[in-house]
């Protein structure tokens, strides 16, 4: 039995989206994790077949383990995403539905030993994949105070992140931070006493920006969005779960951009796409978790699904 720690949220509604329009459909898994989604996509869908990627190599063995009973139907790859499309074979059979599940998965904050948790007392990482270069650790203890702080303010939109930086530089002059734990206790130390008794922990959006630059997610977001467009069959849906503002602020850009009559960029001197809008959106407004599955699934409160079928081929 295959112990399983994450929910993965939205799943009806990612079934009812991006449900197949005939057999043998292919679907990517862009973020497989524990394959939560993937489980529940090869049970509705008899037919379906799936590509799972992940970065986590542990984690990918938790998931395919889990759908080993799927035999052939899925395949796993260790990957980040956007290498994987911008590798994508030309004469590959090109996927006809991609979900991207930006949520990190529980498994990193309980299972992982990595740091993603202010609430543990682990060694700081956050590497999603251990092969990067740069951790956590590193950018905690290396980098200048003003690059710290701009990090802490554009990745975790937080609104003391000089204070905090100037706490990090002042406490790793005396020893190195090398704990999640120290980390949290330092930015609770700089902010404000009301700040520390607000709902959300002082530390939550310096622990995200820091996951966020260590991995390079938005960065892959963008790349990601732009290559898996490109092999999606038309006709196709690419559907994705965003958990914060950063996130979702590319892929209502990216959708919208995308869905102009002319996508060719603006220092173009004439269109060269013909004219011809790429994706028709067909969540209007984002997807958001119901009630019910907020009280049985907190961690899915600020989960945002945008869905968009491609219509036509980009021409560049």
């Amino acid at each position: 039995m295959v112990e399983v720690v994450h929910t993965s949220v939205l799943r009806q509604e990612v079934l009812d989206l991006l449900a197949p329009d005939s057999a043998g459909t292919l679907f990517i898994d862009t973020t497989l994790g524990e394959g939560g989604h993937t489980a529940s996509i090869l049970e509705s869908f008899p037919d379906a077949r799936v590509i799972g990627l992940d970065a986590d190599h542990d984690i990918l063995e938790v998931a395919r383990a889990r759908l080993s009973e799927f035999g052939s139907r899925v395949t796993t790859v260790h990957a980040w995403f956007n290498q994987f499309f911008s590798e994508y074979p030309i004469d590959a059979e090109r996927p006809a539905r991609v979900l991207f599940d930006l949520g990190v998965s529980s498994f990193h904050y309980e299972k992982s030993g990595r740091g993603f948790s202010f609430r543990s007392d682990e060694l700081l990482d956050m590497r999603l994949d251990e092969g990067l270069e740069i951790s956590a650790y590193h950018v905690v203890n290396e980098y200048p105070e003003p690059e710290l702080a701009s990090l802490i303010y554009e990745f975790g939109e937080e609104r003391y992140s000089r204070r905090i930086a100037r706490a990090i530089v002042e406490s790793r002059a005396q020893a190195p931070i090398r704990r999640s734990v120290d980390l949290a206790n330092v930015i609770s130390s700089s902010v404000p006493p009301e700040y520390r008794r607000a709902r959300i922990h002082p530390a939550t959006r310096t622990f995200q920006a820091l996951r966020i630059a260590v991995n390079g997610e938005l960065a892959r977001l963008s790349q990601g969005l732009e290559s898996a467009l490109r092999i999606l069959v038309p006709g196709g849906r690419i559907g994705v779960i965003a958990f914060h503002s950063l996130e979702d602020r590319i892929v209502k850009r990216f959708f919208r951009e995308k869905n102009r009559e002319c996508t060719c960029p603006p220092e173009w001197p004439a269109c060269r796409c013909g004219g011809k809008r790429i994706i028709e959106i067909v969540t209007k407004r984002p997807v958001r978790p119901t009630q019910r599955e907020i009280a049985t699934n907190p961690a899915s409160r600020s989960a945002r699904l945008r869905v968009a079928e491609k219509v036509n081929e980009e021409q560049l």
